[in-house]
C-alpha cells in the first residue's frame, strides 16, 4: 500500500490540492494510494501522542495510513526554509523503528522559487535516521498557486509530466 501525506495542517492548503492531483495521477498508473492530510491529526498529538499516550484518534490514523503502507509519498510545503513542524510531531508520535525499510518519495512545495529544496534535504536526513529509504528523484514544485486551476486541480502540463516520471520510477522501486 502507498500512503500520500499532505504534510501541513493548514486548512485549504495548496499542498493538499496538489496531493489530491498526485493521487489521481498515481491511480492512472494503476496504484491505489490512500491520502492522509495532517490537518486530520488530533489536536492533542503534541501533548499526548508524542509522549506515548496514544489517543484513539491517532491510533486509528496509524492503523489505516501508516502501518500497512510500504511506501510513502510526502508532499511538504516550505515553512521557514524547512518543512512544517506538524510533520516532525507526526513522526515523533510514531513508535520508534516502526517504519524501518519503508520507501518514500518527496515533493517539496513552495509559493516561491526554490520548491522547498532545503526542506526536502532536512526531511531526507530525518527519514534516513528513521530507516526510511528516500527515492533519489525528488520533485521541487515552485510557485504552486500558478500551477492549479480555479478548482484546485493541477493544470500545468510540465508538472504533470514530472509527476508521471516520478510515479513511474517510484512504483518500480
Amino acid at each position: 500500500m502507498i500512503t500520500i501525506i499532505s504534510a501541513t495542517n493548514r486548512p485549504n492548503s495548496n499542498t493538499l490540492k496538489l496531493a489530491k492531483s498526485y493521487a489521481q495521477l498515481m491511480e492512472k498508473h494503476g496504484a491505489s494510494p490512500k491520502l492522509l492530510s495532517l490537518q486530520d491529526l488530533p489536536h492533542e498529538i503534541a501533548f499526548s501522542d508524542v509522549f506515548g499516550n496514544r489517543s484513539p484518534q491517532f491510533q486509528q490514523i496509524v492503523d489505516e495510513y501508516v502501518t500497512p503502507a510500504q511506501k510513502l509519498v510526502i508532499l511538504s510545503p516550505e515553512y521557514n526554509g524547512s518543512f512544517p513542524g506538524i510533520l516532525k510531531v507526526f513522526f515523533d508520535a510514531l513508535e520508534y523503528n516502526s517504519n524501518r525499510h519503508k520507501k518514500a518519495a518527496l515533493i517539496g512545495v513552495s509559493t516561491g522559487r526554490a520548491g522547498n529544496l532545503l526542506g526536502m534535504d532536512h526531511l531526507t536526513a530525518i527519514l534516513n535516521f528513521m530507516g526510511i529509504h528516500v527515492h533519489p528523484l525528488k520533485q521541487p514544485i515552485s510557485q504552486v498557486a500558478q500551477l492549479l486551476d480555479e478548482h484546485g486541480k493541477l493544470k500545468d502540463e510540465y508538472t504533470i509530466k514530472l509527476f508521471d516520471k516520478q510515479i513511474e520510477a517510484f512504483l518500480k522501486w
